[in-house]
């Protein structure tokens, strides 16, 4: 059985959807907090049961005769996150699953300047000294951040941003058929996949560019002193912790973390990414879908 953990997040989700046209329901198992959010899954067959990163026993019974636990990173950064993930790891060992596999991201990297490659970093490490064979999907920086991290300029017409650097900014939907593609065929990468990456490094420049061509606007790009934008977040109610960590995807792209582009996603999909140009369009269009 294939266990997924964190099957009804955003990249959760969509690797369950995924996997399930290529093997059957029965063969499928998720873990999550709350089971009812679950539920459209258990009507199709999957196996439904609750798994929190801080409760061993559920882990015990979510991950009940797994060959194959994927870990989906959890949305969060610095220790707890850490511990968490190692929480995971152990429960997929004791349940004597034969791969584990992992949610990473490219640019993982003790000394990366972003706080989450540092924790996918030592996750990556509690993996190897598992015993157990493992493969860390390295996802590109997902395109879902850029529109976050873009909205308010999209919206006022002014990207008023710190300087960056090239992302290979990557859809969740392709990350999502890419693991569905690796689940099912178990071993076909150990250790750090290469990074899954969009055919494109782009900075926001670019995506201003771009934004303007699809909605006909214009749009500007202006840089601003990390300290302002600093100031700025935390002048929104964004506390002062995570609002230096946000501005590490700043430091870390100007540092040429993210800018890496590999065709590996290409061939496991079969076909050019979802560009972020489509990404844009979806997303300034009602019912985005990316």
């Amino acid at each position: 059985m294939i266990v997924v953990t964190g099957a009804t997040g955003k990249l959760g989700q969509r690797i369950v959807e995924r996997l399930l046209t290529r093997v059957p329901a029965g063969r499928v198992g998720v873990s999550v907090r709350d089971p009812q959010k679950a539920r459209a899954f258990a009507d199709r067959g999957v196996r439904v049961r609750r798994g929190d990163f801080t409760d061993a026993d559920s882990l015990a019974h979510a991950f009940e005769g797994a060959s194959q636990v994927l870990i989906v990173s959890v949305d969060k950064m610095g220790e707890e996150t850490v511990r968490d993930h190692r929480a995971a790891i152990d429960g997929a060992v004791a349940a004597g699953a034969r791969r584990i596999l992992y949610t990473s991201q490219m640019g993982a990297g003790a000394s990366s300047h972003f706080q989450a490659c540092r924790d996918h970093a030592a996750t990556e490490d509690a993996l190897r000294a598992s015993g157990v064979p493992f493969t860390s999907l390295r996802n590109g920086f997902y395109a879902a951040s850029a529109l976050q991290l873009a909205g308010p300029g999209l919206e006022s017409g002014d990207l008023a941003l710190p300087a960056d650097g090239s992302v290979a900014w990557t859809a969740h939907a392709d990350l999502a058929e890419a693991t569905a593609v690796i689940l099912a065929d178990e071993g076909c990468f150990d250790g750090p996949t290469p990074p899954l990456t969009g055919a494109q490094a782009l900075t926001f420049g670019d995506i201003a560019r771009l934004a303007a061509e699809v909605t006909g606007r214009t749009l500007t790009r202006t840089t601003v002193p990390d300290s302002h934008y600093r100031e700025q977040l935390v002048g929104h109610g964004v506390p002062a912790g995570p609002a230096e960590q946000l501005l590490g995807i700043f430091a870390a792209s100007r540092a040429g973390e993210f800018s890496t582009v590999d065709a590996t996603l290409t061939t496991l999909l079969g076909r050019e990414p979802i560009a972020l140009r489509t990404v844009l369009r979806e997303h300034l269009t009602p019912g985005a879908a990316y």
